[in-house]
């Protein structure tokens, strides 16, 4: 395909607090742009504040898409995310505007990109045996069973474990093989340019740490609001960081200073999983930004990333 009929997508993505959405929001100013969502909390409706959503102002500055546009008691899938975004990207196109991906889910830019991996419906009693085994059994079982799939896994990752024995279980086939035989991706229909950030580690954590105050701050009445609804506690909605801290403190289960050490450490622990996930698992093609976004470089980095889509 002529790489002059490829539509340009650019990709902004890295850790949570990392300034994704900052730049975003500074390419959207220099050239006609849609910013689309690529991070999974921020799909649900249900909290803007805990999931450092844009805010109603910073949207205002540029047409937003897949941001809160999920009722929480749905879960989002990657396949039904990845559907989205490519309706979206589609959009931008008809528009004559540059789509501009942002978030720090793997998982759902892959899915993007790659395609996904055309896995048969699990088995409902396979499934339901399979989550309710103890963690160690489970881990055990992976090793006998899909040993390859248990040497990649991290023992701590329950629900990869969970799914990676319930798919050869219910399919015969370990997972990676259905991993092999991917279906659908945008990755050859567009000219894709990517950057990574990733900042350095004690500006990150320091940023993280700040995020979680304001969640705590200002984050109250969401919590609340989503608590009284009284969803499945399953929900990624309600597992989402901030949400079981906050919760615990509203019911008098955890005092302040509890909470903020606990939602600090969440918050660093899941920034450290999206640092070493793009450091590692993304595109090696794709250039990593490792210094810090300020006022006096966002506006620079974002003209080059604009050239490098346009000029191409």
């Amino acid at each position: 395909m002529n790489i002059d009929n490829l539509q340009p997508l650019a990709l902004i993505a890295g850790p949570t607090a990392s300034g994704k959405s900052a730049l975003a929001l500074q390419l959207a100013e220099l050239t006609p742009s849609i910013i689309i969502n690529a991070d999974s909390m921020q799909v649900y409706r249900d909290l803007r504040i805990v999931t450092a959503r844009p805010s109603a102002a910073e949207e205002s500055r540029a047409p937003h898409r897949l941001f809160g546009h999920i009722d929480g008691a749905t879960p989002c899938s990657a396949a039904r995310w990845a559907r989205e975004a490519t309706e979206a990207i589609a959009e931008a196109r008809t528009l004559d505007r540059l789509p501009i991906l942002v978030g720090g889910t793997g998982l759902y830019i892959r899915t993007l990109l790659d395609g996904i991996a055309p896995i048969p419906d699990i088995d409902a009693e396979i499934r339901e045996a399979v989550r309710n085994l103890p963690v160690a059994e489970s881990q055990v079982a992976l090793t006998q069973e899909d040993p390859e799939a248990a040497a990649r896994i991290a023992p701590a990752d329950t629900n990869r474990i969970a799914r990676a024995l319930e798919v050869i279980r219910s399919t015969g086939k370990p997972l990676s093989y259905w991993q092999q035989h991917r279906e659908g991706g945008i990755a050859q229909q567009v000219r894709l340019a990517a950057l990574i950030l990733l900042p350095p580690r004690d500006w990150l954590n320091e940023r993280c740490d700040e995020r979680f105050e304001t969640m705590f701050t200002k984050g109250q009445q969401e919590v609340s609001a989503l608590l009284a609804r009284n969803l499945d506690p399953a929900l990624p909605v309600m597992r989402a960081i901030g949400v079981p801290e906050i919760g615990a403190f509203q019911q008098g289960e955890m005092s302040e200073t509890d909470v903020k050490v606990a939602g600090k450490r969440a918050t660093g622990q899941y920034a450290k999983r999206q640092y070493t996930w793009f450091s590692r698992q993304s595109s090696p093609d794709w250039p990593r930004l490792e210094t810090v976004l300020s006022s006096n470089n966002i506006t620079n980095i974002a003209t080059i990333l604009r050239k490098k889509l346009l000029t191409a």
